[in-house]
């Protein structure tokens, strides 16, 4: 089975919305919440959490239409969902999405 351009555009997209959102998780919860609450300043976790709840909101948003173009099956699906909210879960779900890549353009 190989991906079609299409296809492959979609997960190009999804993967780079993936880190994204992150790399944007990783820096509310170890540069953000810090400034607040141990430096005092507020502002980051309200500047950084509004860019990642955006983030968030656009991962779950494009993860059902990837899902179905890439014939995903659920428990990939899920898995994806369920990495969306642990801190380093979208780089291990990136990184299988890669191992899958290279398994289907080596087939």
């Amino acid at each position: 089975m190989n991906y079609t351009d299409a296809q492959t555009k979609w997960l190009k997209r999804f993967r780079k919305i993936s880190i994204a959102e992150g790399l944007s998780f990783l820096i509310l919860l170890f540069i953000a919440m810090p400034l607040k609450y141990i430096f005092d300043v507020p502002m980051a976790v309200t500047v950084v959490g509004w860019i990642h709840g955006l983030l968030f909101v656009i991962y779950i948003y494009v993860i059902f239409p990837t899902a179905k173009k890439l014939d995903w099956s659920f428990g990939k699906t899920l898995f994806g969902l369920i990495a969306s909210v642990l801190p380093f879960g979208p780089f291990i779900f990136d990184r299988n999405l890669k191992k899958k890549e290279k398994e289907v353009i080596s087939s």
